[in-house]
């Protein structure tokens, strides 16, 4: 057996109980409806993060830090649609996966280390948020170098955790219905190690960022609440620049939410799989959350382009001249202002 450098001695792994392991579980029919979903969902997810990608980097000014973390999330999401969709597709027409143990493996790693990616700009996004509505102060410190750094970090956390299981410390193993890899969730039945590993993917991939995220716009809540009497009284371009802080704070949550609605199914079917039985998630249902998950990529152009409507709708109505972009950048900086307001640095 070629994948056997994270299989502890007389542990038999699941995808061996049932055959081939890289044969597909589901009808053919099954696997052609599954295939057209993920070509769909890739050629939207690819063309409108590319798109996002292209109008960040073509603007003439210097992007401010915020929109820095625009542009790294559309990157991890076009990653993702790039790297392991077509390697999905192909086999599901073909009814079994087509690429090997080496190609399981890199597939396993790329949908591991974009989604990861994706999740830790989301959890600095959900930060950058909470401190500037709840510690007005911070909004007059964090610069590009402070951006460019959090960019950073994000790329070598994700490389990190999907970077183990290739050395040894866990695994990439194929989906129970065969036509996809994953991580080895199945491990926390063999061993202490395999348990610390899952343990430690869950926690640091998945728990913390949630958990941060989850914190930091409820704390947000809890401040526009309590701050609404305040804002009555502002003047009119501290109202602008709290109602422009709102609005941002609203895509950025929305984003979230996309991104977590479709991946906790597939976090609790793997969390079952790992620590039930293995026979406790039917095979065809263990598809839809896979499927769904795979979709996340897809959400946020369409979320950029649902509130750039609406802001050049609203900016028609009101016959504002404001030159706008085509997406809605987190930072959503507007570019052209009335003469007699002060510009807004987000």
């Amino acid at each position: 057996m070629e994948n056997d450098t994270s299989i502890p001695s007389g542990y038999v792994p699941h995808y061996l109980l049932l055959g081939d392991p890289f044969a597909s579980k589901l009808s053919k029919e099954a696997d052609i409806v599954a295939a057209f979903y993920i070509l769909i969902i890739g050629i939207l997810s690819a063309t409108g993060n590319g798109y996002v990608i292209y109008t960040t980097t073509k603007r003439k000014t210097k992007l401010k830090p915020p929109e820095f973390m625009t542009l790294n999330l559309a990157v991890f999401d076009f990653g993702i649609s790039v790297s392991g969709k077509p390697f999905f597709i192909v086999s599901s027409f073909a009814h079994r996966w087509l690429f090997g143990w080496q190609g399981c493996r890199y597939y396993g790693w790329a949908g591991f280390f974009f989604g990861c990616g994706s999740l830790i700009t989301m959890t600095i996004v959900s930060l950058d948020r909470y401190l500037k509505i709840c510690h007005l102060r911070y909004g007059t410190w964090f610069k590009r170098r402070h951006a460019f750094l959090a960019l950073v970090f994000t790329w070598i956390y994700a490389a990190f955790w999907a970077t183990m299981p290739v050395v040894g410390w866990g695994n990439y193993a194929p989906e129970p219905f065969g036509t996809s890899c994953t991580l080895d969730w199945w491990l926390a039945q063999a061993s202490v190690s395999g348990q610390s590993f899952v343990m430690c993917m869950l926690f640091f991939c998945l728990i913390l960022p949630t958990g941060i995220i989850v914190f930091s716009y409820v704390m947000i809540i809890f401040k526009v609440k309590s701050s609404a009497k305040e804002v009555s009284h502002f003047d009119t371009q501290n109202k602008n620049k709290h109602n422009l802080e709102m609005k941002l704070t609203k895509v950025a949550m929305l984003i979230c939410a996309g991104f977590l609605i479709a991946w906790i199914p597939y976090a609790v079917v793997s969390v079952v799989s790992a620590f039930g039985d293995p026979d406790s998630v039917p095979i065809p249902v263990s598809v839809v959350p896979t499927l769904l998950a795979k979709s996340s990529a897809m959400y946020n152009p369409i979320i950029y382009q649902v509130i750039d409507c609406k802001k050049n709708c609203a900016s028609w109505s009101k016959k504002k001249h404001y030159k706008n972009s085509r997406f809605y950048s987190i930072s959503a900086t507007l570019k052209k202002r009335p003469a007699n307001e002060v510009p807004i640095e987000i």
